[in-house]
């Protein structure tokens, strides 16, 4: 009988823990756990909801300034109630906001279209800023750098978005999608800044082949005339050498090894 009731009440407190949490996770459609205080619940109710709110909204800034409050507040509360995080790192919690937008959003008519696209860009700001990935040494060029084998910064993230998200604020919300891709790198350099470069496709397209195949800055540059179909190849050696210089003085190229 000892068991019985042992048992018995180790499921009572098991589903008391289970109402209260769900009760903090979403008051108006979950009643609280009965013969609790209002008063004391309310603490733990705001507390939740004030921590959460408070990291997000210095995750993400402009998302939030361009939001009505009522809607961010209630998008808030959703991604608290809908979501089921895996971290229990405050640091992931910008983490995890994104991949509710990506995969659990219940889109509403007041959400942007360029919503998940804003915190994306705005994720990746944090992200690398706590990123535990580092600059190699510098290695400056030796001879001349389009002959030499660019390494590319760990810390320089390249992306293709379709909204021009680095210039939307308050004053400025497109309304649709741009006719070509906007190509950002978003990089920090060796001082720990954060910072972003508006960019090409084309640009990007030859930072991939300069990764992928640890090629030198002519070598990358005649692939990347290849798939364009350019009809004068070497025409864009000038042009590579100057983006490749750029890169560098940036520290989005951490330097040239020789090929």
């Amino acid at each position: 009988m000892a068991k019985l009731k042992q048992g018995t009440e180790h499921r009572d407190f098991r589903d008391t823990q289970l109402q209260f949490a769900a009760h903090i996770r979403h008051p108006e459609q979950n009643p609280p756990p009965p013969d609790i205080e209002d008063r004391r619940l309310a603490i733990y109710r705001d507390l939740f909801y004030n921590n959460i709110q408070s990291f997000l909204a210095s995750g993400f800034p402009v998302l939030k300034s361009i939001l009505e409050q009522a809607h961010w507040h209630s998008m808030v509360r959703d991604f608290i109630y809908r979501h089921q995080s895996h971290s229990p790192y405050f640091l992931k919690i910008s983490e995890e906001f994104l991949s509710y937008l990506q995969t659990e959003r219940i889109a509403s008519q007041e959400d942007p279209g360029f919503m998940l696209e804003l915190a994306h860009y705005e994720w990746v700001e944090l992200a690398l800023d706590i990123s535990n990935l580092e600059m190699p040494a510098n290695s400056a060029p030796q001879g001349n750098m389009i002959d030499n084998i660019p390494q590319i910064s760990p810390t320089a993230w390249r992306f293709n978005y379709r909204y021009p998200v680095h210039k939307i604020a308050p004053q400025y919300q497109p309304t649709a999608e741009q006719a070509e891709p906007v190509a950002l790198i978003v990089y920090r350099n060796r001082d720990l800044q954060i910072g972003f470069m508006e960019s090409n496709p084309i640009t990007l397209r030859l930072l991939d082949i300069i990764q992928s195949q640890q090629c030198s800055g002519r070598q990358a540059i005649a692939q990347l005339a290849k798939e364009i179909n350019h009809p004068q190849p070497e025409s864009l050696v000038e042009f590579g050498a100057h983006i490749l210089s750029k890169l560098y003085s940036s520290e989005i190229i951490s330097g040239f090894h020789p090929n």
